[in-house]
């Protein structure tokens, strides 16, 4: 299969060249991958400006970026160069961290908009296209004053560019070992007041295992289980522009998004094997407008909304499946729609008033679930330039949620401003409410070769967080230096507990065994007892330095630092780390790029290290901390009347770290191994 797909590719690229027509005029490249270090962010205040201008410091990852990465998928573009974003990655879904915070207190948006559809708790980042990738924004600290609940550690805001300014088409296939292929297929059509944006992805991976064998009750056995599950995912977006009036702009869109993972079957005589394949489908529909009002500002009105389902697909029989049925396990729906209005009431102010309802409902049959909950919010933020060195911010939200009441959340930032330098404070409330699933689960779940028991609690409280930031930058054209420092204030943090089913008593093993049967049917080995609780409060303190900078023409560098050491205060007074925290991250990235006539030459090289990740409390132990460098080279051919080649070829983890440690370990680093990687672009215009 590896040679076939190479050679597919260099043949679809001689075949190319073969037919295709000098170009008198080739257009230069350069332009096009160089790092913007002072881009249009929107992320941090709500209104589109440079970042140099933002009053609220923003990280932010761009098209060019990734693309000259070579990066496979979004996960991997974030894990290399965002270092304060760290995941447990694999196909069972992507454990994300923020700061030293979990997932759940991160708050992941698509244009702006809540993403919906987690695998396991684990938000499902295959649901996004890499190649539709206009920028990501990375926004540190509670935000819960623009963004409302979940906003307690950050805002990762992924832009995607489905804009039709001009009539193109354009593919993008990359392969590595595993079977790892990824296919996108783009097409934008313009005709004077309409547009039309429509693209398609394949992904597919074998998956691999690095070790084969499990350690069952302190014994190496061997297992099927794979650290990285094969699976196969489709991607299909579709959106409709119209703009009939200089001030009237509207949209439509809608997508579609399905994943099947690849799970060996279940053999007699070796653990790990399934019954089962995992199967997760989404769909996603919605419009908005937006009415200038001249100098004043605009009217903004959007509508999304989102359903997420997953199901199992047997491979062989079981009870009452036979072999291609499916049995639904799981259901997420969200709706939101918000007016909002920005307005410039004045020559150096910027305002934003909004108006926004949520609502989101969890459907679990095997937890006789069945739960909605709503959410309205008003809210208001006023952004002034002061005198001529100061711009200050201040704003403040309410919102009225089902399940915990009113909520009020405020937020005020101020900046300095001299020459390049800047200095920014702020001050912000986040807020979470507590999760359908962590309030009203109630089931026995099996997990691959493992099995859960997950208690929902009803009494839990809703975390609040207060945020406290100080950042000092230099940025220029071709350089940029900032070092920030924090400390976030979590109170009632909701966490859970995971207890061995062998650790219990006799008493509370016989009281679960009456609640569930099933357990007399599955081996107690690999059976956890899961529980939410609130702790009393948690504290998140953290520094990040980054660094970015053109030292001579055609050679990009920048490195990034990451603190964040992160602690949680139990009933009984107790202190403990952050479950899946990581104290130091840092990653690196060199660009070089250089144009001779119509070929252009761009050379990339990244690199993510970061100590080990705790699971405190946790039987596996932590996992070990890692060091992974990628080498990537793109050569692009202009020479072509209509479109464009560029080819690649690069080496993924080029010193061939793996974990090869038992598979029920804790893992941080999910790598295969060293892999060369090749690609191929294609863009017609």
């Amino acid at each position: 299969m590896y040679r076939k797909t190479i050679a597919s590719l260099m043949l679809g690229t001689v075949a190319a060249v073969a037919v295709a027509s000098p170009d008198q005029s080739p257009a230069l490249y350069i332009d096009s991958v160089g790092y913007d270090l002072n881009p249009v962010v929107v992320t941090g205040t709500g209104v589109h400006q440079r970042l140099k201008s933002s009053a609220v410091p923003i990280e932010v990852i761009s098209a060019q970026e990734i693309e000259a990465a070579g990066v496979n998928g979004l996960l991997e573009a974030l894990t290399m160069m965002v270092p304060s974003l760290s995941f447990s990655p694999n196909a069972m879904g992507s454990y994300l961290r923020l700061n030293g915070l979990t997932n759940s207190h991160v708050l992941v948006l698509v244009n702006g908009r809540k993403m919906v559809g987690d695998i396991s708790g684990n938000v499902d980042l295959s649901q996004i296209d890499i190649n539709l990738i206009k920028r990501i924004e990375v926004l540190n600290g509670a935000a819960s004053t623009l963004y409302g609940s979940d906003a307690v550690g950050g805002v990762i805001n992924i832009i995607l560019d489905e804009s039709a300014d001009e009539s193109q088409f354009s593919s993008d296939s990359r392969y590595t070992r595993k079977n790892r292929f990824d296919q996108s297929l783009n097409l934008a059509l313009s005709a004077g007041k309409v547009g039309s944006f429509t693209g398609y992805n394949y992904s597919h991976s074998d998956g691999w295992q690095n070790s084969h064998f499990t350690d069952d009750d302190g014994e190496l056995v061997e297992t099927l289980s794979l650290l990285s599950l094969g699976y196969s995912s489709n991607n299909l977006t579709q959106r409709f522009t119209y703009d009939p009036t200089e001030r009237l702009s509207a949209y439509a869109e809608g997508t579609y998004y399905n994943k099947c993972l690849d799970r060996p079957v279940t053999r007699t005589g070796i653990t790990g094997g399934s019954k089962y394949n995992n199967f997760y489908e989404s769909y996603s529909w919605g419009a908005g407008a937006a009415y200038k009002l001249g100098a004043l500002g605009k009217l903004q009105f959007d509508y999304v909304g989102r359903t997420y389902g997953q199901w199992y697909k047997y491979m062989v029989e079981s009870g009452d499946y036979l072999p291609g049925d499916y049995q639904k396990t799981k259901r997420q729906k969200y709706h939101e729609a918000e007016l909002k209005g920005l307005f410039n009431f004045t020559e150096n102010s910027n305002t934003i008033f909004g108006i926004d309802y949520r609502h989101e409902t969890l459907i679990r049959p095997d937890s006789d679930l069945d739960k909605g909950l709503g959410t309205f919010s008003v809210y208001g933020q006023h952004e002034h330039r002061l005198w001529d060195h100061f711009t200050g911010i201040a704003g403040v939200r309410y919102d009225n949620h089902q399940s915990i009441g009113g909520r009020v959340t405020p937020k005020v930032s101020l900046m300095y401003s001299t020459g390049d330098f800047n200095v920014r404070g702020t001050y912000a409330m986040g807020y979470r409410a507590p999760g359908i699933d962590e309030l009203y689960y109630h089931m026995l779940k099996p997990m691959g070769s493992r099995h859960t028991i997950t208690f929902g609690n009803r009494d839990l409280k809703a975390e609040t967080s207060n945020y406290v930031s100080l950042n000092m930058e230099y940025r220029t054209s071709c350089f940029s230096a900032s070092v920030s420092g924090y400390l976030n204030f979590v109170k009632n943090m909701v966490t859970s507990s995971s207890t061995k089913f062998n650790a219990l008593d006799k008493e509370a093993q016989d009281a679960l065994i009456a609640e569930f049967p099933e357990i007399n049917d599955i081996k107690t080995s690999t059976l956890t007892v899961k529980e939410y609780y609130n702790f009393n409060k948690a504290t998140v303190k953290g520094v990040e330095v980054n660094i970015a900078g053109t030292p001579c023409r055609g050679l990009q560098l920048s490195a990034n630092y990451s603190l964040a050491y992160g602690r949680g205060l139990n009933d009984d007074g107790s202190w403990q780390r952050l479950n899946r925290s990581v104290l130091h991250t840092g990653t690196v990235t060199a660009n070089y790029f250089r144009t001779w006539g119509f070929y252009h030459l761009n050379v990339n090289l990244n690199g993510r290290i970061q100590s080990k990740t705790y699971y405190p409390g946790d039987a596996d132990g932590n996992a070990p901390g890692y060091g992974v460098w990628n080498l990537m080279t793109r050569h692009q051919f202009s020479c072509f009347r209509s479109y464009t080649l560029t080819p690649g070829i690069g080496v993924e983890n080029i010193f061939n770290r793996r974990d090869n440690r038992p598979l029920n370990s804790n893992f941080a680093l999910y790598s295969p191994g060293r892999s060369v990687v090749v690609s191929l672009g294609i863009k017609f215009n």
